[in-house]
């Protein structure tokens, strides 16, 4: 089945470097637009799927995806050209793009191509309406952990920056416990989205390092070309396997860690996202008697990983995003 999809062309110039993309199973309903006429183009033609270039901050682009996600909620999809332009693309995934994929300086017909799959499947998800606001705390001190803290491991995917914003935003500034995320994320942006996380949350968070020992009120999001575990002594070990059912990092790997290392002091949450990714992970914690929660799919972006983790009985309670943070200050306190 083909879908349609509308370019969001900011500069001018995306059009011509993405010529070749949009053919056969996903066309352009229109001729690419600026910012400005982007609603009206979405409201006349009901695309499948915005393509956003995102270019430098601009007050009018965020306000353009909280109006579209309020009003006309759709895939939308942030491409990004330079490193610069990475902060940007997270304040629009928390406003409620879906993905952010970035493009090398040569496109060559194996990156088009898969580009272009890449594209066809984000089409295909129903994304759900998202309010406009966001939510804020101050910055954070770090306290010295005992050895007997709990650990919670967060699993997400596809809307998963949004999702950890909030569920992060809901913690105390002395909140008990280090957190561990494995967030599905195109390579190279995984130290920009902790940077985010922490500009957006108040709360330090950290792309995760080879050896480091879990603090306390600390949060770690796995490297997007590594996968994270986490060991008994609370330290962390990065590892350059091959993927894991096709994700590397591998929520699975990440929340089976928890599970092994911390057994009744484990936590576990599995957020939006797409596939399976952290299902068996969360049953491993649930059976070592720890406590589990899974997004319900009312506020996933895409029910997929929470729906497999609650079919699978892994799932202890399930809860809207903004009932987790706040179930989660409950176990650990």
């Amino acid at each position: 089945m083909s879908s349609t999809a509308l370019l969001v062309d900011t500069s001018g110039a995306a059009a011509k470097r993405l010529d070749g993309v949009f053919e056969r199973e996903l066309t352009l309903v229109a001729p690419p637009v600026p910012p400005s006429l982007a609603l009206d183009a979405v409201r006349k033609f009901k695309p499948s799927l915005v393509v956003l270039e995102v270019v430098a901050a601009s007050p009018d682009v965020v306000k353009l995806v909280e109006r579209l996600m309020s009003d006309l909620p759709l895939p939308i999809v942030l491409v990004v050209q330079s490193p610069a332009a990475r902060q940007v693309a997270f304040s629009l995934l928390d406003a409620g793009a879906l993905e952010v994929v970035s493009l090398p300086e040569r496109l060559d017909a194996a990156t088009v191509l898969e580009l272009r799959k890449q594209l066809q499947l984000l089409a295909s998800v129903k994304v759900v309406r998202h309010p406009r606001g966001r939510k804020r705390r101050t910055s954070i001190g770090l306290p010295v952990i005992r050895p007997d803290y709990f650990v919670v491991a967060i699993a997400a995917s596809l809307g998963g920056p949004k999702a950890l914003a909030e569920v992060l935003a809901d913690l105390p500034e002395d909140f008990p416990a280090p957190v561990v995320i494995c967030q599905h994320i195109t390579p190279g942006f995984s130290d920009e989205l902790a940077h985010w996380l922490s500009l957006e949350t108040g709360h330090r968070v950290q792309e995760a390092a080879e050896g480091q020992r879990l603090v306390k009120s600390a949060f770690y999001v796995a490297p997007s070309h590594l996968h994270l575990v986490v060991q008994p002594s609370g330290l962390l070990r990065l590892e350059d396997g091959p993927p894991i059912g096709g994700f590397k990092p591998s929520c699975d790997l990440l929340l089976r860690s928890v599970a092994q290392s911390f057994s009744s002091r484990a936590i576990g949450v599995v957020l939006t996202g797409m596939g399976r990714d952290g299902a068996k992970g969360l049953l491993e914690i649930r059976k070592a008697g720890g406590h589990t929660i899974a997004q319900d799919k009312a506020t996933s972006v895409v029910f997929g990983m929470p729906g497999e983790a609650v079919n699978l009985g892994a799932a202890e309670l399930v809860l809207p995003l903004d009932g987790v943070g706040p179930q989660l200050v409950r176990w650990v306190s």
